[in-house]
This record gives structure tokens, sequence and C-alpha cells, in this order.
């Protein structure tokens, strides 16, 4: 029997298997920002060790940092600790840390493959749970706690059970309405939010092979929306092309012949998963939530459905009260107070592109709240290079500095409480946006969409 892609990256990881246990699994590319961290460094520190290869951690902060006023210090106490903190430990372990203002700072799953930290082949390990966002390279990544942060410093390997595998196989074109981040909410609508509980999945299929690298991290990153622990595609010439010539990549021959090697990287003709799924292209259209969790999705024209796949009556009945809406309503029309565009799922260039693109020579609704976040400096430095900052800022929007913001309820940007939030990023759990915000997750274009009419809109 075959192997799978995911089969012949942790085999070629394995240090030591334990009967009847776990496998310890070499670590290539660590991952760490100022949240989950501190706890670690303290308990390596109270052991008397420092990080064993600090060659293989990268570091910057981007939960808890404002999204203004980034040159002054962070007026929030406990934020700034943490800032502190990161900064602290990395230097004393000798750990590249990009702090704010730095060209490389950013979103740690934004920034890491900009930077050519996160090659393919590789495994990838960050103490968030989108992690998951680099399988788009061809790696076996996935979120840690932060006991397991802690044993990454100190042997640079983990205990991990090779979980099952699931292989979802997109074939067909995509309207040009329908981005990337449909095509995960949708496949996620279709599977629920326990659909891949346990499985690495590896996309497979037509739309996936035609996708940019930036539509891939936008997929991958929502693997674990659905129980997924992560997710992979096959590296191809557009991984390699992406790659190529970034900072911490390897260059020239030395590019070459591992870059050979990330082309052989793909699942044999007989492997077998443990679950296979199959979906058309011309079934997907833009798409939009109407629930508390990312499996409560449906097309932006639809009607908001009477159950949701994997979700039980009470909870779905808590979820529509909680948005306030009902079964067999329309979303179209529906009032939006806030859009949000940014995030480790949608703040990268080719996001921006889109959203600027959709709204230029148009003008922001007075009555909507736009926030547009970069997730990294480099692509706040994009965005004005190439001119998008002008044309967004002629259609009445205020781009703001690079971090997690308005995605997770952990720094000044929240939703304030009942106001709806079209929102890019990737989870509209009760209170994720700010206690009591509503959030509808949807794509650039449809945020885009929405920050010009002041309601929910079809893409233009």
């Amino acid at each position: 029997m075959g192997k799978t892609l995911f089969d012949k990256i942790w085999d070629a990881h394995v240090v030591k298997s334990i009967p009847d246990g776990p496998d310890v699994l070499y670590i290539d590319r660590h991952l760490i920002h100022e949240v989950t961290s501190p706890q670690a460094f303290s308990a390596l520190k109270a052991k008397g060790t420092k990080v064993f290869r600090p060659e293989k951690t990268f570091a910057t902060c981007d939960h808890n940092t404002p999204t203004h006023d980034q040159d002054k210090p962070i007026a929030e106490p406990s934020s700034a600790a943490a800032v502190e903190a990161l900064a602290r430990n990395t230097a004393e372990n000798g750990i590249s840390y990009f702090p704010l203002g730095d060209p490389a700072n950013g979103i740690v799953h934004v920034m890491g493959p900009e930077q050519g930290i996160v090659l393919c082949g590789q495994t990838v390990v960050c103490g968030d749970s989108h992690t998951a966002t680099h399988g788009a390279f061809g790696n076996i990544a996935f979120g840690i706690g932060t006991s397991e942060v802690e044993m990454v410093f100190a042997t640079q390997c983990l205990m991990q059970n090779k979980p099952m595998q699931a292989r979802i196989t997109v074939d067909g074109t995509l309207a040009d309405d329908v981005t990337p981040k449909d095509v995960i909410l949708y496949i996620i609508s279709r599977l629920g939010t326990g659909g891949c509980n346990g499985c690495f999945v590896e996309y497979a299929g037509e739309v996936f092979r035609n996708m940019s690298m930036e539509g891939r991290m936008t997929v991958c990153n929502m693997s674990i929306e659905m129980g997924a622990k992560g997710g992979v595609v096959a590296p191809d010439q557009t991984t390699v092309d992406y790659i190529r010539g970034r900072r911490f990549a390897p260059t020239g021959a030395d590019f070459d012949v591992i870059a050979e090697k990330w082309l052989e990287l793909r699942t044999d003709e007989d492997a077998v998963f443990d679950k296979e799924y199959h979906f058309d292209a011309s079934d997907i259209r833009p798409m939009i939530t109407y629930g508390t969790n990312p499996g409560m999705g449906m097309a932006v024209d639809g009607l908001i459905p009477s159950q949701a796949v994997g979700c039980d009556e009470g909870s779905f009945r808590k979820a529509l009260a909680y948005m306030d809406l009902k079964s067999g309503e329309k979303l179209l029309g529906h009032k939006v107070d806030y859009v949000f565009l940014g995030s480790c799922t949608n703040g990268r260039i080719e996001d921006f592109r889109a959203f600027a693109n959709a709204v230029k020579g148009c003008r922001k609704a007075d009555d909507v709240v736009a926030w547009l976040v970069p997730g990294s400096k480099q692509v706040e430095r994009l965005i004005e290079e190439e001119g998008l900052g002008n044309i967004l800022r002629d259609a009445g929007f205020e781009i703001r500095q690079p971090g997690c913001s308005a995605c997770l309820a952990m720094n000044d940007d929240k939703i304030p409480e009942g106001k709806y939030c079209v929102s890019t990023s990737n989870r509209n759990f009760e209170g994720r946006q700010g206690y009591g915000a509503r959030t509808m997750l949807a794509g650039p274009l449809v945020a885009a969409a929405a920050a010009l009419t002041g309601c929910v809109s079809l893409p233009k």
C-alpha cells in the first residue's frame, strides 16, 4: 500500500516510536508569540536550562498588540507585560524576535511564510491553534499547548500520536466571485465542525492546484474549524515560486536542489485515507455564517436553514437567539455595523488587493465602522507601494497597523455588544470579537460589499 504525503513527512521526522504509545517527532520550525510562550519560558528557567536549538525558533508579537500608535508604549498593562516578557525571554535564549515596528513583524502565521521561515516537508508547531496555516506548503503544521511549547524548547522534539487522515477533493472551476475563504466555509458547512475530528486533511483536486499560495493558506488555516488537527496541500511549482528569494529561504544552487525534493512530495496513487470527501466547485457560492460556529454557513443569497450539520437542536436554537436571527430568513440586506478585513486567515496582500479592487471608485457606507488591518509590516508596505492605500482612503477607509486585531478580544479592537460584524477572520464563537458581539464570517469580497452598502450583500 502506498503512502500519503502526511505519512512521508511524519515517518521522516520520527526520532523514536514508543511501543503502544506516541511517536517522538523532531520539530523543524517552532513559532512563538507573546500569549502562549511566557509560562513555557518560566518553566524552562525554573529547571535551570535554556532553549536547546534557538535557531529553530522564531518569535513575533501579534495577539495583544494595538493596531495604532505602535511607536508608543502599549497602554494596556497586561498586554505591555506580555510583549516585554517576550522580548526579554527571546534575548536571554538567543531566539530571533521581530518586535513591533520591525519590517518582519506581523501575525505569526502571516510573517512566517513571508520571511521564508516555513519551507516544505517540515514539521511546524506553535502555541496557537491556527498553525495549520503552514500546511499550505506541504508541512505537518499544528497548534500545541503551553506544556508542549516547553517540551519543544527543551528538546526540539514532541511526543504525538499519529492521527487519522482525510482527503478533501474539489474539482471544477470556481465562479469569479468565489474566493478561497468561500471554499473552506462551504466545506465546513457541508461537513460540520466535527466532520474531520482528529484527522489531518489533505486538500486535493483542480481547485486547490489552481489556487495561489495565499489562498491555500486561508484554506489550511480553517482546517481546525471542522475538527481537524491540520491541513496540507502538496508542494508544486506555485509553492516553489512563492518561497524562492525570501529572507530565510535557501539560496542559489542549494535552493534548486531542495526545491526538486519538494516537488517529489506527494501522495502515492494507491494510498488509502480514513475519510474521503468530494465536492464540485460549481456548487460553491459566496458564503457567510449566520450562527456561532464556522459550520453554520450558507450562501449569501440563501435562506437561514432549520438545522446545521453536526449541531443539535438546542445548540442551533441558542446560536440563532444569540445572533437574533430566525430560520427561513434571508441574510441578504441585513444591517451590518462593522466590517473587519484582516487576521491570519485574510490579512495578506491578495486579500487587500481583492478588497481594494471591489471598492475602487465607491464610498464606504457612513454607518459602517471598517477596520482594515494588514497581517504584517510587509503587507502594510505593499499596500502603499501598489497604490492600494490611496484607493482605500479615497473610498473612505482607514488602514490600521498590523496585528491580530478584531479576530479575538485580546486587544483594543473589540466589536460592541449587540453589533453585527462581517469579519474575514476564522471564528464566530459567542464573545470571540467582544462581549455580545455578533460575528458573520465571510471572505474579502463579501466584506467589501457589506462595507459599501451597510448590509449583507453579494459581491459585484
